[in-house]
């Protein structure tokens, strides 16, 4: 979890009956107080969100900001070095075997292409992040072409759990958000299988809040 000044999170919603929580009217009522995250999230993530260097960046929100799992690098570069084998094979084949010499330029395209996105995964994957916050959940991601985008709990109509192969294999897995506007929904990918899980389960439980005002 990064370590930004953090805004305290209430420990629980006061119920309707506390006499210290005053009545809110219809026309005032005031933003219902987010449920505390499970601290789980951060097992085995990135401890350090990582900005672009440039003065004209996205501002972080104050909070808490939390990442994705270290394994998932892994599942990245082996999805890429695996495309990189079979274009390097394809090269071969078609220049020593068939002499088509012009396999070597788009080949060797893709090659560079390739080794420069492995090259720079590390620092990617340690700029995705994403925040809960009172009303939204916050989320973050890119380095030369940023995206930040909020949520709205009470706009959250499907939250999803993906995986492949790979992810299978190292225990993690992606979660989505699906709302009434495509443009607003979310995918958080390389999060660990239980932390996607109890992600789930946390953000179901306050939209259901929001939406029933309680």
């Amino acid at each position: 979890m990064t370590n930004n000044p953090a805004t305290p999170v209430p420990e629980s919603t006061p119920t309707r009956t506390d006499p210290s929580v005053p009545t809110a009217s219809s026309t005032d009522a005031a933003p219902l107080p987010v449920r505390q995250a499970p601290a789980s999230l951060d097992h085995g993530t990135y401890t350090r969100l990582v900005e672009p260097r440039s003065a004209n960046r996205l501002e972080l929100a104050q909070g808490a900001w939390h990442q994705i799992s270290r394994k998932y690098l892994w599942v990245q570069l082996i999805s890429s070095g695996t495309v990189l084998l079979v274009v390097a094979v394809a090269v071969t084949v078609l220049t020593v075997f068939l002499h088509q010499m012009w396999a070597l330029i788009p080949g060797g395209i893709i090659a560079v292409i390739l080794v420069w996105t492995m090259a720079i995964l590390p620092r990617q994957l340690r700029a995705i992040g994403y925040q809960l916050r009172d009303d939204d959940l916050v989320f973050r991601r890119g380095i030369l072409w940023q995206r930040m985008v909020a949520v709205p709990y009470g706009r959250m109509q499907l939250v999803d759990i993906t995986h492949g192969p790979l992810d299978r294999g190292f225990g993690i897995a992606q979660l989505k958000f699906v709302t009434a506007a495509a443009t607003t929904g979310v995918t958080i990918p390389g999060l660990e299988q239980t932390t996607a899980e109890t992600l789930r389960d946390h953000l179901i439980a306050v939209a259901e809040s929001r939406r029933t005002g309680l």
